[in-house]
Parts: structure tokens; C-alpha cells; sequence
């Protein structure tokens, strides 16, 4: 197990990829804000969907994914579907505008990592994209997930807080 200092550090270190992600939103095209982006990444990434499954995906309320769906679907990139098994609900699917928007923003991250990272060696972007990917499952669904301090840390932190805390923040953007 890690020490203290390691785990110290590795808190550091990803807050700073706040300025990775700061740099990804200034490549956008100013008609497709994150939030539209995560919409259409999804959307290509998993197939048509009910617009309960992209809000859980987005981890955001309802209300935020539909501000989100009614931006992409006013420029065109989304259809919104009725439901064969529930007529109350609609169905998200990209259509081809989408589909180029979203080829467009693949270009647009593939070459923004590729200019970035050009020291990098492909065994160094590999090595990246492997452990950013077990560290994404060894926290789960971490939104909804109680996190349980140890009793030392909890006290040292705030002694009067309760030692199990509900993560309840919703992201501003993906």
C-alpha cells in the first residue's frame, strides 16, 4: 500500500488535470459547449438511449441533461424519438450533423493530445490510458457512493462532522 506522501501527492497532482480539461474546453467549436460535447460522446459511445440513462451517465439531474439535449437537438446533431415501450418517454440518437459534430470533436481532442503529448512515447500514452482507466474503476460510481473517513483523518479534518459523507456534487461540465 502506498504511504501517506504518495497519496498526498497523487490528490495534487489531479487537481492540476483541472488545467488539462480547461485546455479541452478552449478547442470546442463555440456552438458545442462541454456539456453538448459529453452529450454527443455518450450518444456515439453507447447508441440511442432514454434521456434518464444520459443523465445518470452525465451524473447530473434531469434538468441539466435537458438544457443539454435541447441545445444539441436545436443545432440538429440529436433526434429526439418517441419511445416504442413508453410513449411518455423519448429516445435519443444522434443523427448524421451529430455524427460529424462529433468526428469533429474527436479531430479537434486527437490532435490537441497529440500536439501535448508529442515527447511522449505510444508505451507512455499506453501506460496513461490503462491506469487512468483502473483508477476510474476502483472509484466506481463515486457520486453516490457514502465515502467513509477513518476515525484519525475524520477528527483531524472536522471533529464534529460525521464521519460518513454523502457525495452529492453535481459536475458543472464532463
Amino acid at each position: 500500500m502506498a504511504e501517506r506522501a504518495q497519496y498526498e501527492e497523487l490528490a495534487r497532482q489531479l487537481s492540476a488535470v483541472g488545467a488539462v480539461k480547461r485546455d479541452m474546453g478552449r478547442i470546442l467549436p463555440p456552438d458545442c459547449p462541454a456539456g453538448s460535447a459529453a452529450v454527443l460522446t455518450l450518444l456515439g459511445r453507447h447508441g440511442d438511449m432514454r434521456m434518464s440513462r444520459l443523465a445518470e451517465l452525465l451524473a447530473v439531474d434531469m434538468s441539466v441533461t435537458s438544457r443539454h439535449v435541447a441545445h444539441v437537438a436545436a443545432r440538429g446533431w440529436i433526434d429526439r424519438l418517441p419511445d416504442p415501450a413508453d410513449r411518455r418517454s423519448r429516445i435519443l440518437r444522434l443523427t448524421p450533423a451529430g455524427v460529424d459534430q462529433l468526428d469533429e470533436l474527436s479531430r479537434r481532442t486527437t490532435h490537441l493530445f497529440a500536439e501535448r503529448l508529442s515527447d511522449w512515447t505510444d508505451d507512455e500514452v499506453g501506460q496513461l490510458i490503462r491506469l487512468m482507466g483502473r483508477l476510474r474503476d476502483s472509484f466506481g460510481d463515486c457520486r453516490s457512493t457514502p465515502v467513509r473517513l477513518p476515525a484519525p483523518m475524520a477528527e483531524q479534518a472536522a471533529p464534529a462532522a460525521p464521519v460518513l459523507q454523502e457525495t452529492t456534487r453535481t459536475p458543472a461540465s464532463t
